[in-house]
């Protein structure tokens, strides 16, 4: 009989942010969900996220679709993780141990008059922006809108990253404000 752990794989991905690792699995872990876990303390719905939390070197945890997104600690080597990460990895999951459990629900703010802005927004970040992102093995996602300026939400290996400062201001807000003239500015809320 075959085992189900033979036809799963992981493996790694750099990422544009050198402090995260991405491990992508051949198959769906958490399909159409996202959970980011930037400390111990915010793993509490998430048992992969607080098993990974357990290694010293894990600094944090994003999980989305195929990919589990790493953060280490400084002063540890990329070539001593990966081996330990996959086989972790391939291990909880061909176990079918759980990703996480019930999610905490996000409050949604009516934008009234605002509403077709936020919506056009929302729509270019889902159809440009977003693909991109998830490939580096990170999200991003929209926060607010208020006087022109859109606050959105960096996580995985976006949040921390050297380069997403260039990204946000460059990138983003270059295509937001050139597609939504009511938009005059992109700011990335703090985590």
């Amino acid at each position: 009989m075959t085992d189900i752990k033979d036809f799963l794989d992981v493996y790694s991905e750099s990422t544009p942010n050198p402090e995260t690792m991405k491990f992508v699995f051949n198959r769906m872990i958490f399909p159409d969900q996202t959970a980011d876990f930037p400390t111990v303390a915010s793993t509490t719905y998430s048992p992969l996220a607080k098993n990974l939390f357990e290694f010293s070197f894990v600094n944090g945890v994003f999980i989305m679709n195929n990919f589990v997104t790493i953060t280490r600690v400084q002063g540890v080597e990329w070539e001593e993780i990966i081996p330990i990460m996959k086989e972790f990895l391939k291990s909880y999951v061909a176990a079918g141990e759980p990703i996480a459990l019930e999610a905490p629900v996000e409050n949604t703010k009516d934008y009234g008059t605002d509403n077709v802005i936020v919506e056009q927004i929302k729509e270019i970040l889902d159809m440009y922006i977003k693909p991109a992102v998830e490939v580096d093995g990170g999200q991003i996602s929209f926060r607010d809108f208020e006087n022109g300026i859109v606050t959105v939400e960096l996580r995985g290996s976006c949040s921390g990253c050297p380069s997403s400062t260039v990204t946000l201001k460059r990138g983003i807000e270059g295509m937001l404000t050139r597609m939504v003239p009511a938009v005059k500015e992109v700011v990335a809320h703090a985590l």
